[in-house]
């Protein structure tokens, strides 16, 4: 960016102040000032093409083999330390978050992980059978 070409543009009188005040802000509040217009005028600041763009492969591979899969904690069995130990490995948490994570499983599944490969997926479930547990691949 720093061997771009500074262009200069022309600022219409009316709002020379405005772009000066815009100029001097930081870039949080820049991020502030883009949320406080999108809900004033009910209008995005996103690129809609991009959306369309990302959609499209979307619909193109429904009749493909599905490529991402949700990783869910459905049971957890009679080795919860086991199945805990799994937790930790793979999400990183501590010890009292993977087992609130693997008692709230006991009631309801638990994500696991999002969007993991299918080979990452295959082989997260096999660490959890083997620990006892059952998940299920989304």
């Amino acid at each position: 960016m720093a061997e771009e070409k500074e262009e200069k543009i022309e600022v219409p009188e009316k709002f020379q102040k405005m772009v000066t005040e815009i100029e001097k802000m930081s870039v949080l509040e820049l991020a502030e000032l883009v949320k406080v217009l999108e809900k004033k005028f009910g209008v995005s600041a996103s690129a809609p093409m991009m959306v369309a763009a990302a959609a499209a492969p979307a619909a193109a591979s429904a009749g493909e083999e599905k490529s991402s899969f949700n990783i869910e904690l459905t049971g957890v069995g009679d080795k919860k330390i086991e199945v805990i130990k799994v937790v930790r490995d793979l999400t990183g948490k501590g010890l009292k978050e993977a087992k609130d994570l693997v008692d709230a499983a006991a009631t309801a599944p638990q994500m696991i992980k999002e969007n993991a490969k299918k080979e990452e997926a295959e082989e997260i479930k096999k660490k959890f059978e083997t620990a006892g547990a059952k998940v299920e691949l989304k």
